[in-house]
């Protein structure tokens, strides 16, 4: 019995050392805990403020970036628009051309007389006005018109003044 007894004994003392085995290392395991928790609060900040710094330089890269392919693209954009508007103009400037064209042309058939017309017209006016008083001016005493040569230079004389005038033109008045 005795060896039994020494056997319970060894069995409880054995017992107590795993027991007290566990409470050590689970006390090792929570003060372990504990001091990577520390480590991690005093070496977060540090990583964190590393984190922040890298985050910032990788920022102001990309945006570096995004800013030049921003400046290229409109660049390119303004490009095709400057293109685009000279096209425009040029189509503009046709369509005018041809407008014109055909108006003058059927302005044309209808006998209505371009500003070419009119200036030669006018010029024409000027000069015969001028050789009229040069005539008169060369008399000591204007002899009396005949009525037939008479009418004409009237005629000249407001046709002139119809055509300086093109707003304010009246109808001559008949005699």
């Amino acid at each position: 019995m005795v060896k039994k007894f020494s056997k319970a004994a060894d069995a409880k003392s054995a017992e107590s050392n795993l027991l007290a085995t566990v409470k050590e290392s689970s006390s090792h395991i929570w003060l372990a805990g504990l001091g990577a928790f520390s480590k991690a609060q005093e070496e977060g900040s540090k990583v964190f403020e590393a984190l922040v710094k890298e985050g910032s330089g990788l920022q102001k890269k990309f945006r570096s970036l995004a800013d030049s392919r921003m400046n290229d693209v409109t660049n390119e954009v303004s490009g095709k628009i400057t293109e685009a508007t000279s096209k425009a103009a040029g189509a503009w400037d046709r369509l005018e051309t041809v407008f014109e064209d055909r108006v003058g042309r059927a302005v044309g058939r209808l006998g209505v007389p371009t500003k070419a017309d009119i200036t030669k017209l006018t010029q024409r006016v000027e000069e015969l006005t001028k050789q009229v008083q040069k005539m008169n001016s060369g008399k000591a005493a204007p002899a009396k018109a005949a009525p037939a040569k008479a009418a004409p230079v009237k005629a000249v004389a407001a046709v002139a003044a119809a055509v300086k005038k093109p707003a304010a033109r009246k109808p001559a008045a008949k005699k």
